[in-house]
């Protein structure tokens, strides 16, 4: 399993400077992947290719980057732009977003979403493959455009899959599925599970996870529960932890000594989980520091 961590998830305000720098001291570290979110602050696409342009080994991705506000096409053109800044380490996540953003917030339609993603799928990856997409839907009528972006081939796609639609789509049409707030026996029993009976046998799993070395892993969960309140009042988190038997976000959370953070890495790891994104949180400076130090003691084993 590939070991990587989520830049910007201490909650701390980050400069640009200080989001490659982040980047440059994980691949120091020797860990094998940075994920970036792409909410409301840097663009995430445009930054993993700035930070592909100063490192020269370190896995970079999209945690993810929303469909709705980007037309198919020009999310291939970034992509692909950035895989070519990159030398091929690029991972596209995309995904549906929320309700809450894309509709009351950002005035689009949120009606019939997996309708939206398998036709932008259907745009988007042939594109990727380096192919014209000709392609007549209800949201995207799409012809005769293809790239022409040397060294932009070669991107996989994870989509934030978690029911049993999604997991189809994500299964049909890319390489595997991005997640958070997922528990372990949800991960196992239905995110890969789902995904292996859609016919992806090896696919590619990005497991989110906040987590944190610390011998106070009561405070770190309390402290947790403040900053992650908003997941369990989203749907389609809020569906993930019932499945898993969770009352509250900070409860999915991976968080004490060495011995419990092995144990549970490795119990990913053995599932199938093929990219844990730890999203370090909760704790300290020299918490911090300690959970990126440990993190990259266990790569490669």
């Amino acid at each position: 399993m590939r070991i990587g961590i989520m830049i910007g998830a201490d909650g701390s305000k980050m400069t640009l400077d200080d989001v490659i720098g982040r980047a440059k001291q994980a691949e120091a570290a020797g860990l094998d992947n940075v994920w970036l979110a792409n909410i409301f602050s840097f663009d995430a696409i445009s930054t993993l290719g700035f930070i592909g342009r100063e490192t020269e080994r370190i896995g970079l991705g999209t945690a993810v980057t929303p469909t709705y506000p980007r037309h198919p096409t020009a999310i291939a053109q970034q992509a692909m732009t950035t895989q070519a800044a990159s030398s091929g380490r690029f991972t596209l996540g995309i995904g549906l977003s929320h309700k809450i953003v894309i509709e009351d917030m950002l005035g689009f339609s949120y009606d019939k979403p997996a309708r939206h993603m398998r036709e932008y799928l259907s745009v988007l990856m042939p594109l990727l493959r380096g192919e014209p997409a000709n392609f007549d839907g209800e949201q995207y009528r799409v012809h005769g455009i293809a790239m022409d972006i040397p060294g932009g081939d070669g991107v996989e796609v994870v989509v934030a899959a978690l029911g049993p639609v999604m997991l189809k789509l994500a299964a049909e049409m890319s390489q595997g599925a991005n997640t958070w707030m997922v528990g372990p026996r949800t991960m196992e029993d239905h995110i890969i599970k789902s995904l292996r009976a859609g016919g992806l046998d090896t696919p590619r799993v990005v497991g989110g996870f906040p987590m944190l070395l610390t011998n106070k892993p009561d405070e770190a969960r309390a402290q947790l529960g403040q900053a992650l309140t908003i997941y369990g009042q989203l749907p389609s988190y809020r569906a993930m932890l019932d499945r898993e038997g969770l009352a509250n976000p900070e409860d999915v959370a991976i968080l004490g000594d060495e011995n419990l953070l092995r144990g549970e890495i490795k119990r990913l790891a053995d599932m199938g989980v093929t990219d844990l994104n730890a999203a370090v949180a909760g704790g300290d400076a020299e918490d911090y520091a300690r959970t990126i130090e440990f993190l990259a003691s266990v790569v490669g084993s």
